[in-house]
């Protein structure tokens, strides 16, 4: 017997011991290690993040964003590991072939659950550089995380309402610049920026209130990665547009922890960057429409595939 399997039966032992206990028990578990895994790695990221705060020469910053996105890593490492033990996961994942882990990638997903980002992380761990999530401005303020996410360099979103632009006419295109700038400091070492183009998550409520033309998604929306690609689209290699199915029906993020079994199917589509992606979204109503054209027909394909999982599902059955 080799160390490989000496370490397996240990693992498989306490894997075995959390999926005996109740649901509930067993939620608060996985939640509890979460807790601990993000408290653990924050004794790490804080101090670095001090540094990087005060420091003005840019060497030493990029020197320490390399440390933290490796700290980043290692916590995304141990949030799967405990994915490992707390439940069986039947993975189908197809389509990652053509990324690498030190490549630029804009990443586009429908969006369901939370659940959804323990899934992008869990699927592309390591396969792409760490994942970075486009964030409102308000999640700034959220005890450990908040401040986690500034240091790791998550991009910060200040979106204004129609309305309030009406009253406030002078910030008019401010929301647009601190994009700009979010992914001017991509520029320096390979990422993965994440942006869930429908903007919220799916529930049947508002896809009915939305009037949305198709059967599974929202409505994309098309700013905010056109202003990414605007501002990196010499830089990234593709959009990795990812199709996430929950063949049982996604969960809330409770459900999910409190869960024994759960079926993911994982799709990725790597899609090349053209010339004809970049251009004036605010400005220039040509490109606009036809930017929403096209990626209302990658909404319309990732809906047919969900369809045509479904549909041959029930044929199966």
């Amino acid at each position: 017997m080799n160390a490989q399997s000496l370490l397996k039966l240990p693992i498989a032992l306490i894997r075995g011991a959390l999926l005996a206990l109740p649901k509930t028990l067993l939620g608060s578990v996985s939640m509890g290690l979460l807790i601990l895994n993000t408290l653990f790695w924050s004794m790490f990221l804080f101090p670095l993040a001090g540094v990087k705060l005060i420091s003005r020469n840019q060497a030493m910053r990029d020197k320490v964003n390399a440390v933290l996105n490796e700290i980043g890593l290692n916590w995304i490492a141990c949030n799967n590991a405990n994915l490992s033990i707390t439940k069986k996961i039947t993975w189908d994942i197809r389509g990652l072939e053509g990324v690498a882990p030190r490549g630029w990638y804009l990443v586009i997903s429908n969006h369901q659950t939370w659940v959804d980002i323990l899934i992008l992380q869990k699927a592309l761990h390591r396969k792409i550089p760490f994942l970075k999530f486009f964030l409102k401005q308000e999640l700034i303020k959220v005890p450990v995380m908040g401040p986690a996410w500034w240091a790791l360099e998550f991009p910060f979103m200040k979106r204004y309402s129609p309305e309030f632009l009406k009253k406030n006419p002078h910030l008019k295109g401010k929301d647009i610049e601190i994009t700009r700038k979010a992914c001017e400091r991509f520029k320096r070492m390979p990422i993965s920026v994440m942006n869930f183009v429908e903007g919220t998550r799916f529930t049947k409520a508002k896809h009915e209130k939305q009037k949305s033309p198709f059967n599974n998604l929202l409505r994309p929306k098309a700013g905010g990665i056109s202003f990414v690609l605007s501002a990196m689209g010499d830089q990234l290699s593709h959009i990795i547009n990812v199709t996430i199915i929950y063949p049982q029906g996604p969960k809330t993020f409770w459900d999910f922890l409190c869960s024994k079994e759960c079926d993911v199917v994982f799709r990725v589509d790597a899609i090349p960057i053209t010339p004809d992606l970049i251009g004036d979204y605010s400005n220039d109503p040509g490109f606009r429409d036809r930017f929403q054209e096209w990626l209302n027909k990658i909404w319309s394909e990732k809906d047919g595939l969900i369809d045509s999982f479904f549909r041959d599902k029930r044929r199966a059955a």
